[in-house]
């Protein structure tokens, strides 16, 4: 210890060592001191051969016991609470992680430092203070690391993965906070940037996980795990599921193992064993069987009612059937369980017609959210773009100054956080205050959260891929296949997700602009898209270290997106929109229904929903071959073995080679996609559905430089109406005002998108800069 064992010592004799340890005024001194003499005075008249026997006769080690209670005066509980502070920094007291966290010591983390001399914790501190993140977060980290080593009695050197993580569940089962902050909430963990700091510094043992989120998410469970975690009592039927299940395995992912044997195991013979302890095999009667069905309906809190009890009965008697079937192949290890299957055929009646009214739901869900989709679009732009000029004109003002964006007036706000920050060298956050309704705005976090909302939906309504697979999206999903001619098509790769195949999708102008915007806004300032992880909540495991698309600053790490995120996003922004528009009172946009909205209006369109089933699995990746070069070949090789993985699920007649004739005639159908606008977006392998009526037609991508072109459309048109209303044609009138007003919502789109990504479309070039 660098000050000795004060935990024997005098008041007089630990106060002299609190008055040396700390520099700083007289009175800032005498004020240390003073605290740690009211605390050892008051700790005097319990018992203890030892200051800490005594802290703990106090109860002022059980949580909700501030020090500060000691004293009435609000002077003295501060003093109070900076000597103790001194005492738990010097080890003279060990408290429990309750108690630390009773009182708020300001600084905790950097007064800990002085006292204990430590050159490992100090070059901790120093990587911290070099990571780039909010100096909030600094400090954080440092209480963190502070922390546990003071309730533990320990120094860093003997901090070990187990024990920090002993600190972390104890934290958060508590919820106690840093400071008086609330750092447990939105489903986060305490001491994440602490974590990866010692990580990187080679403090924990190889092996450990890279961030503290792999660490303590759960992980995937073997098949054993699975269905003990329900404690069946027949040997016999337990070593059967166990069999069943490992059979089962390698044509389903880990959730759907899950959730099979949730049913099979949890919902039926567990539930068999509590109505008959003795039941010896699986041939169950009617009446155990009318039992079962009863007690399936309710939940085991036995207050809802369970809606949905078909896919159960349906996995059981799939179970019966397997049985049946798998006895003729090897009947010594499945015919002497091969019973009649307890499931009536009644019992599944009707499921045709059930199914037939889910569909009617679907199909009237997407009826009612069909023309509330553009004004959601709408709203998520205005509000971007919004916060986005305001966030430009806000940023260089000093504090009081105002400033109008868009009509409305604000004040820029400057907190003491904010001077901290900038004092330091960092970048402060952008506050200001609306002065038509006195509302504060974080612009700097408003329109990050904004830009990812809009982004978000733009993908998911233009590529119609479901929510995993968006989170899924890398830097390396986007590649560009460039034709001899010098042509470069820009391509989507989609991962398989679950059951699906893996796509490639020729990239629409909208989709591409706000993958472009993605990556403009990842890169900026000349900086690479970061490595992090990901955690699959289907296969339950962390993903190797990838540049997602979809990640974030939430706190003091980048983290990728979460599904619920998204979710939240679309309720709020729905919620605001209801306001205005009744519609939206009774009809939330969920990620899916992007989906289903898109493949409707392909589907009305004439169109195919997906391409060719010959041409989503069989792209070569490495078309463009200058790629690799921009990314590290270790991340890029990372990528391929995931890619590899989700193949190896699928059936291997999916990816039969191309032939020559194939590939040139792919080729050959972007030639046939070029019109004198711009360029039709129709799916490979599919003809033209409205006759090359391309105004008319909703997948024709006008070229931004024939904008003048429309203009001159647009002028023949009118004349053209004009003459046709003087001869009383009125067929030809009403067609021509039919394809006016396709023209100009081409024109306004095509307007709108060279405003949000101004980049040139038809040749993208997305290689991040070196």
């Amino acid at each position: 210890m660098p000050h000795g064992d004060l935990t024997k010592v005098g008041v007089e004799e630990i106060q002299q060592v609190v008055r040396g340890v700390w520099p700083g005024s007289p009175d800032a001194v005498r004020r240390r001191a003073r605290g740690a003499r009211f605390l050892l005075e008051h700790l005097t008249s319990f018992p203890g051969s030892t200051w800490q026997q005594r802290w703990q006769a106090s109860g002022l080690n059980q949580r909700g016991r501030p020090v500060t209670a000691v004293k009435r005066e609000q002077k003295e509980r501060d003093e109070i609470c900076v000597g103790t502070a001194c005492l738990f920094s010097l080890r003279v007291i060990r408290p429990s992680l309750q108690a630390l966290r009773s009182t708020r010591f300001l600084r905790y983390g950097e007064r800990f430092l002085t006292a204990q001399r430590d050159p490992l914790l100090e070059e901790f501190w120093k990587r911290v203070q070099d990571t780039a993140v909010h100096p909030l977060h600094h400090g954080a980290a440092l209480f963190d690391t502070t922390a546990a080593l003071t309730t533990q009695g320990i120094t860093l050197a003997d901090l070990t993965p187990e024990a920090f993580l002993h600190y972390v569940w104890e934290t958060r089962d508590h919820g106690l906070t840093f400071e008086g902050r609330d750092d447990t909430g939105r489903g986060q963990f305490p001491g994440q940037l602490a974590w990866q700091v010692l990580h990187d510094m080679g403090h924990f043992p190889s092996g450990t996980p890279a961030t503290l989120r792999a660490a303590v998410l759960s992980g995937r469970r073997t098949i054993q795990e699975l269905v003990d975690r329900y404690d069946i009592r027949h040997r016999g039927v337990r070593q059967l599921l166990l069999d069943y299940l490992a059979r089962r395995e390698p044509e389903m992912d880990y959730s759907t193992l899950d959730q099979l044997s949730r049913s099979l195991v949890g919902l039926f013979w567990a539930k068999i064993e509590a109505l008959a302890p003795g039941q010896p095999d699986l041939r169950i009667d009617a009446e155990l069987y009318q039992r079962w069905r009863a007690a399936l309906g309710t939940h085991q809190d036995g207050r809802k009612q369970r809606e949905e009890v078909e896919p159960i009965l349906r996995v059981v008697r799939s179970f019966y059937t397997d049985l049946h079937s798998w006895a003729v192949e090897e009947p010594e290890k499945w015919a002497p369980w091969v019973a009649p299957c307890p499931i009536p055929d009644g019992a599944l009646r009707g499921i045709i017609v059930r199914q037939r009214r889910r569909k009617e739901r679907m199909d009237d869900r997407v009826r009612q959210r069909q023309p509330l989709l553009p004004v959601l679009v709408a709203h998520l732009e205005d509000c971007y773009s919004h916060l986005w000029a305001l966030l430009q004109a806000a940023s260089p003002l000093a504090g009081g100054e105002t400033v109008t964006v868009n009509g409305r007036t604000y004040q820029r706000v400057w907190t003491a956080a904010d001077d901290r920050r900038a004092r330091r060298g960092g970048q402060a956050n952008t506050r200001v205050r609306d002065l038509g309704t006195g509302e504060d705005i974080n612009v700097t976090t408003a329109e990050d959260t904004a830009f990812w909302e809009f982004a978000a939906v733009e993908v998911l309504r233009h590529a119609g891929i479901r929510i995993e697979e968006l989170l899924e999206l890398t830097h390396l999903s986007i590649r560009q296949y460039q034709r001899p001619n010098g042509e470069v098509i820009a391509l989507l790769v989609i991962a398989p997700s679950k059951t699906d195949r893996e796509r490639v999708i020729p990239m629409s102008a909208e989709l591409f602009a706000v993958i472009a915007a993605i990556i403009r806004r990842h890169t900026q300032h000349g900086r690479a898209i970061p490595l992090i992880q990901r955690y699959d909540n289907h296969e339950r495991r962390m993903s190797d270290p990838m540049p997602f698309l979809f990640q974030r600053h939430t706190g003091a790490i980048p983290r990728v997106i979460s599904p619920a995120t998204v979710l939240v996003m679309l309720r709020r922004r729905c919620a605001e929109l209801a306001k205005q528009h009744p519609g939206f009172r009774t009809a939330c946009f969920t990620p899916h229904d992007f989906r289903r909205l898109l493949a409707t209006d392909l589907v009305n369109n004439g169109l195919p929903i997906h391409i060719g089933a010959a041409l989503l699995g069989h792209l070569n990746l490495q078309t463009t071959r200058g790629y690799v070069a921009v990314f590290n070949e270790d991340v890029v090789r990372h990528y391929q073995g995931f890619l590899d993985r989700r193949r190896q699920a699928r059936s291997a007649d999916e990816y039969k080679p191309i032939t020559d004739s194939e590939w040139s005639e792919f080729e050959e159908h972007f030639d046939r996609r070029k019109v004198e606008l711009g360029g039709c977006t129709r799916p490979y392998g599919s003809t033209c559905q409205h006759e090359h009526a391309c105004l008319r037609c909703p997948i024709l991508t006008i070229n931004p430089k024939m904008l003048p072109r429309l203009d001159e459309i647009e002028d023949d048109l009118l004349a053209h109406r004009a003459r046709a209303e003087h001869e009383a044609w009125l067929g030809e009138v009403e067609g021509i005002d039919l394809t006016l007003t396709f023209l100009r919502q081409k024109r306004q789109e095509t307007k709108r998108l060279a405003r949000i990504a101004p980049v040139e479309l038809g040749m993208p070039v997305l290689a991040a800069p070196r």
